[in-house]
């Protein structure tokens, strides 16, 4: 089921991409007032130096929606990602952006210290206007959709969910890796001006040295069993090294390199101490872990900035100023999480109010692909090659080696391995060496009726020793139709 929301991404890109263009660029970079910008409505009088730019911010306000998404997963109605997509993008994340981003916006036009300095609010690439929201939009969706079928049994204990792939999903951190290096260097926003190309530099190598020790710092925390299972987890290791990343993009133009590596530790730690306590004290299912790494990155990310800013940061500067520049960053993370949680109390509370936020238990377990788009994320028909058994598809496979299937043998085996021994005739090497392996103790199948010699049907009746109960106790019957070497499920 974790296809169906790599699918749904897809979609988001596009709503954020109508949405920002008609409404929210004008609200975000618009001229305005200090709230809100209120010009380039549909791009109508946009100058063309500024087309450039609302690429770039529409990027960035695609990312806020994108990382509900992952908080969301596996369980969200089609429509509810559409209609939370939308205002995220046109409305919820524009004004942010205006405040911090905008010239004109309060939390850039910033307070003055006691010595009549003005002090703005730092966050470089996006600490708080990106991940606070987005980490503090997933959360509340998260909390009103509950968790997923089976991921907190009956008697209150969290079970492990698996994703469908592990090498997907490490594609998918390095891609995200790989962006983090175009967010932080793409913020200076400028590369023709003196001093652009080594704020660029040292933005991207700070960025680098964060992610890397907070993957490390995750990777080690696991390890040693402090909140972890004692293992070299990948999926640890690269959320952690996001949560570096997301870290890091409030100062990364203004840090030394050591600070990086000090802010990424820290982001790395805060990643998991954010995740366990998300899902095993507020028992809230967060199948991407997007509120530890975004909320949770994020808050430590614009904490730093004023306290490890080269030359200006507390630890350089026991300052008035570098104080003020704390306070109003402090500020800047309480006024653009409370708007967020506000607006998203809202809309996840509307949507779940109108019965269109979750799917139905039945669609959920089943997955959603095929009732919701019609196209199945990987067609059982297009497994193999097509040339000799081996090669064959899934369903004529199937077909072969049920017509040579002697079904009166067989016998159910529990315990830490379970296993199902048929009696089989087929030739195929691979099904002689795979029919009796059945790791998974929540899915085991065992012989029904049967007519198979020559064509006909087999019934395999369907038992779990699922802790669900709703797994445990509702049984099925898959109908498998031979019929000349083609098998119909």
């Amino acid at each position: 089921m974790m296809r169906y929301a790599y699918r749904a991404l897809r979609y988001l890109a596009a709503v954020a991409g109508v949405s920002y263009w008609a409404i929210g660029f004008p609200l975000a970079h618009g001229d305005g007032n200090a709230f809100v910008g209120v010009k380039y409505w549909f791009s109508y009088d946009m100058p063309g130096d500024m087309f450039a730019f609302w690429f770039f911010h529409f990027v960035f306000a695609a990312t806020a929606a994108t990382i509900v998404s992952g908080a969301v997963a596996e369980r969200c109605e089609f429509v509810a990602y559409l209609i939370y997509s939308f205002l995220l993008t046109g409305l919820i994340y524009p004004i942010v952006t205006h405040w911090a981003w905008s010239e004109r916006g309060w939390l850039y036009q910033g307070i003055s210290d006691s010595n009549g300095v003005n002090v703005s609010f730092q966050d470089f690439a996006g600490s708080a206007v990106v991940h606070i929201l987005g980490g503090t939009c997933a959360f509340v969706g998260a909390c009103f959709l509950g968790p997923r079928v089976g991921k907190i049994d009956i008697d209150g204990h969290v079970q492990q969910i698996k994703g469908h792939s592990v090498p997907l999903a490490a594609l998918g951190g390095f891609i995200l890796l790989l962006g983090f290096l175009a967010f932080n260097g793409g913020s200076q926003a400028s590369i023709s001006q003196q001093g652009d190309g080594e704020a660029v530099a040292i933005s991207m190598m700070n960025t680098v040295i964060s992610g890397s020790f907070g993957a490390f710092t995750g990777l080690v925390i696991n390890k040693i069993g402090f909140l972890g299972n004692r293992q070299w987890s990948l999926l640890i290791t690269l959320n952690a090294a996001l949560t570096g990343m997301v870290s890091v993009c409030a100062g990364c133009n203004v840090y030394y390199p050591w600070a990086a590596a000090v802010v990424g530790a820290i982001g790395g730690a805060a990643f998991v101490c954010w995740s366990n306590l998300i899902s095993k004290v507020f028992l809230v299912d967060d199948p991407l872990d997007a509120t530890a790494v975004h909320l949770g990155g994020g808050m430590w990310g614009i904490l730093a900035a004023p306290i490890l800013s080269r030359d200006t940061g507390i630890v350089f500067q026991w300052s008035t100023h570098s104080f003020y520049q704390l306070a109003w960053n402090i500020v800047g993370l309480l006024a653009i999480a409370g708007w967020t949680a506000v607006w998203s109390i809202f809309m996840f509370g509307g949507l779940k109010c109108m019965g269109i936020l979750r799917v139905s238990r039945e669609i959920e377990s089943k997955g959603l692909d095929i009732p919701k788009h019609g196209e199945a994320a990987y067609p059982v028909e297009a497994y193999g090659h097509g040339w000799g058994e081996r090669g064959d598809a899934l369903k004529a496979l199937a077909a072969k080696c049920l017509k040579n299937m002697n079904m009166n043998s067989f016998s159910l085996v529990t315990g830490p391995k379970a296993y199902i021994d048929l009696q089989s005739n087929c030739e195929n090497p691979e099904v002689q060496k795979r029919r009796k392996s059945l790791d998974d103790l929540d899915d085991i199948y065992v012989p029904g009726g049967y007519s198979a010699e020559n064509g006909g049907s087999v019934n395999l009746g369907y038992i779990s020793n699922s802790s669900d109960p709703y797994r445990r106790n509702n049984t099925r019957i898959i109908d498998v139709d031979v019929d000349d070497g083609d098998t119909r499920f």
